[in-house]
């Protein structure tokens, strides 16, 4: 369902997009995302994210386990897809406004925007 999702998303309008982890671990979705879009690895330790995510409580890969366990275990299974994009931002010390200009940026100075 999210690739379905996101490939309308990247036929549609430019617009920022940001899919759940496992979207990018999908065979070929990098690739095909990278075709028509700019593909920004928004990269943080497993640390930071963790709080990050305890709050929304709702990432069922996530649920039932020590969350940081798992996050671990995901990024050392994902992070070879998502080091296929085009670029990293390292969002470890940014507030999400900081993360979002810079996309921003990133966008406007690589894609044309």
């Amino acid at each position: 369902m999210e690739r379905k999702e996101m490939d309308t998303a990247l036929a549609g309008e430019p617009s920022v997009v940001a899919p759940g982890g496992g979207w990018a671990a999908q065979p070929g979705a990098i690739e095909t995302a990278q075709a028509c879009a700019l593909v920004v690895y928004l990269r943080t330790r497993v640390e930071t994210a963790a709080p990050r995510t305890a709050t929304e409580g709702t990432r069922p890969l996530l649920m039932g386990e020590d969350p940081m366990d798992r996050m671990r275990q995901l990024l050392k299974e994902r992070e070879p897809f998502y080091l296929k994009a085009h670029t990293q931002l390292d969002t470890e010390r940014k507030t999400a406004e900081e993360v979002a200009r810079e996309v921003v940026r990133l966008a406007q100075s690589s894609a044309g925007w």
